[in-house]
C-alpha cells in the first residue's frame, strides 16, 4: 500500500458494511477524500462518523441512494459532480444475492440491476470525471462464483427457471465482461479498469434473505476470511503503486489470474454492453 492517498478522491459503493466499509476506512486512513455510497442515509451517516473518528480524516462524506434503480444511480453521479471535480478511484462494490426473484423499481430483475447495471451505469456517468483526473482507476468487485456461468441473452433476467445462485453467478460473469470491455475502450487513456475476487469473506452477504440462507451463512462462518483481509485485493487495485497502469485483468489475493473462458468472449461483452445501454435508457 502507498504511504499516502492525500489529494486523491475515491468513491466506494456498498460502503456501509463488509469489504466496502473496510476499504473505505483504509482509503480514508491513507488520507483520501472518501465518498461512501449506500442505500440507507442513517447507516451512511453513522459509518462516516465511525471512519472519521477511527482515521482522524475529516474528508469523509456519503451519498445515500438506491443503486438498483436508474434514478438512484443518476442521483449519485449528480450529487458527486455537484461537489467534486476529480475522481481518482471508483470502487464498484455494492451487490447482493436474492434467493427469490425480485424486480427493481425499473422492473428489472434485481440481481442484474444491482450487481451489474449499477456498475455499468455509474461508471458510464462518472467516466468524464475519471478521464479528467487521470491517472484514475476503476475497481470492480466480482467473484469466482462467475466460473461455469453462462449468460442467456434470450432470458437475461431469468424470467424462466429463476435460481438465486444462478442469477448471482451470471451477474458476476457480467461484471467481468463489462470490466474487460470498458478496459478495451479505455486503452490509450489514463483510466484503467480491473476486477477482483475478494474471497469468501465474513460479511452480511446473503443474510438479507433471512431464514435458511442466514442460518447457512452462519454455519460457514468458520471458513470465512476476516473483512479486512477480504478488502486487501480491492485496496491493492485502488491504490498500490504496483497496480499503476494495469488494465483489463482479474485478481485474486492481489495477483492477476485467469478468469473463466466465458468472460473473454468479446461478442458476448459487446452484446451485454448494448443491452445494458438499452436497460438504462
Amino acid at each position: 500500500m502507498p504511504s499516502s492517498m492525500q489529494g486523491k478522491t475515491v468513491v466506494v459503493t456498498g460502503a456501509t458494511n463488509g469489504i466496502g466499509f473496510a476499504a473505505a476506512r483504509e482509503l480514508a486512513r491513507l488520507g483520501a477524500q472518501t465518498v461512501l455510497v449506500s442505500r440507507s442515509a442513517e447507516k451512511c451517516a453513522r459509518e462516516v462518523e465511525t471512519i472519521k473518528k477511527e482515521t482522524g480524516n475529516p474528508q469523509v462524506e456519503f451519498i445515500a441512494a438506491d443503486l438498483s434503480s436508474n434514478a438512484g444511480v443518476q442521483e449519485v453521479a449528480h450529487e458527486f459532480k455537484k461537489k467534486h471535480t476529480r475522481l481518482d478511484v471508483l470502487m464498484n462494490n455494492a451487490g447482493a444475492l436474492f434467493i427469490s426473484r425480485q424486480v427493481s423499481n425499473d422492473g428489472i430483475e434485481m440481481t442484474i440491476a444491482l450487481n451489474h447495471l449499477n456498475y455499468f451505469h455509474l461508471t458510464i456517468l462518472l467516466l468524464d470525471v475519471l478521464k479528467a483526473s487521470g491517472p484514475a482507476r476503476i475497481v470492480n468487485v466480482s467473484s469466482d462464483a462467475h466460473r461455469g456461468a453462462k449468460l442467456d441473452f434470450d432470458d437475461l433476467q431469468l424470467i424462466k427457471g429463476y435460481s438465486g445462485f444462478k442469477a448471482y453467478s451470471r451477474s458476476k460473469l457480467a461484471n467481468l465482461l463489462f470490466t474487460y470491455e470498458i478496459a478495451r475502450k479505455l486503452e490509450g487513456t489514463k483510466v484503467t479498469a480491473n476486477a477482483l475476487h475478494p474471497g469468501f469473506v465474513e460479511t452480511g452477504f446473503g443474510k438479507n434473505n433471512g431464514g435458511l440462507m442466514k442460518f447457512a451463512m452462519g454455519l460457514l462462518k468458520p471458513l470465512q476470511r476476516k473483512v479486512d483481509e477480504g478488502a486487501q485485493t480491492s485496496l491493492y487495485l485502488a491504490c498500490s503503486p504496483e497496480a499503476e497502469g494495469l488494465n483489463g485483468k482479474y485478481f485474486t489475493d492481489s495477483k492477476a489470474v485467469d478468469s473463466d473462458p466465458a468472460s473473454y468472449n468479446r461478442a458476448a461483452a459487446e452484446k451485454l454492453w448494448q443491452l445494458s445501454l438499452e436497460m438504462i435508457a
